[in-house]
């Protein structure tokens, strides 16, 4: 199977938007320039078939583009090509470092309590951008662990050791039930995920509420959210962390946490096939809905779907 995707490139001067939407898209899919009008990406399907888009795209707005398969580029060995998109995310994330950097030294000026509420919505902006890049951290830049080291610190900050309740600390689910739970808006996998735990496993008539941090309603149990007991902890994704704190021990609800840990922190702690096609149905929903009721209503269906197929992967 060939190596890399090599697409050639040539747009008209005018539209000069056209040259602006093709370069923001070579950016967005973590194409390097290897020269002028020349980028190249790794080999994989969705690369692939994203650079046929692209490629009928300017074909259709009268450019030229040429998409090749090749093994090798002859006067470039493999571990040059791989320095070059090294190099270019750790752009990004040195970016990233300092973001983050400034957040714990906001935070060490103002304290915890003030800190949480002033930087909740940054820490999160930078969660979803950092996740974005990561996606197209083809080879594991180094600066990717530095920006990990300091989202982890400051994690760290925010819920000291023996702050809340100890993740493996069972809670009785009476006291859960009859509430109303809230998150942040625009759900993606560990969300929807905890809903629909939340939901089949918890209290079937739980309330299920979308807001910003700073507008949760104070009788309701936050999930997934920045200083949320019910939220990630340590290693854990917030999934993970409604399991052992609802004492669920089933078979399936564990391979169903692997599954949500893949897709939300893609550390490769877990090396699940069903990983990449869960992100793209996720994404595919909130792009095609606009209302978080319908995107959690279809997620919750597809969660039931994945409990199923596991249980019948087991027979």
């Amino acid at each position: 199977m060939a190596a890399w995707l090599v697409l050639l490139v040539s747009v008209p001067p005018h539209p000069s938007s056209l040259r602006v939407r093709v370069w923001r898209k070579l950016r967005a899919l973590g194409a390097v320039a290897l020269k002028k009008s020349v980028y190249i990406l790794p080999f994989t399907p969705e690369n692939f078939e994203q650079f046929q888009w692209l490629s009928q795209e300017v074909q259709k707005d009268r450019g030229e583009a040429t998409l090749l398969h090749v093994d090798q580029i002859e006067n470039m060995t493999r571990a040059d090509i791989v320095r070059r998109f090294q190099e270019a995310r750790e752009q990004d994330y040195r970016a990233f470092a300092v973001r983050y950097r400034k957040i714990a030294e906001g935070l060490e000026a103002t304290g915890r309590g003030r800190g949480v509420a002033r930087y909740q919505e940054e820490l999160a902006r930078l969660a979803r951008e950092v996740g974005r890049v990561r996606g197209i951290d083809f080879f594991d830049a180094p600066g990717g662990e530095e920006v990990k080291r300091l989202r982890e610190t400051i994690e760290m900050r925010l819920h000291p050791p023996g702050a809340a309740t100890p993740p493996d600390g069972a809670v009785a689910l009476e006291s859960l039930r009859g509430r109303r739970w809230v998150t942040r808006p625009r759900p993606h996998v560990d969300r929807i995920a905890s809903a629909w735990l939340i939901r089949r496993f918890v209290d079937p008539a739980a309330e299920l509420l979308f807001a910003q941090p700073a507008e949760f309603p104070a009788d309701a149990i936050p999930f997934d959210a920045l200083g949320a007991e019910f939220g990630h902890q340590g290693e854990d994704c917030t999934f993970e962390t409604l399991v052992k704190r609802c004492g669920l021990r089933d078979g399936r609800l564990a391979e169903l946490a692997e599954i949500v840990h893949e897709v939300d922190l893609r550390d490769q702690k877990y090396r699940r096939d069903e990983a990449r096609g869960i992100d793209l149905a996720i994404r595919g929903l909130l792009a095609a809905l606009k209302d978080d009721q319908e995107v959690l209503a279809h997620g919750l269906t597809l969660f039931d779907g994945l409990y199923a197929a596991l249980g019948e992967a087991k027979r």
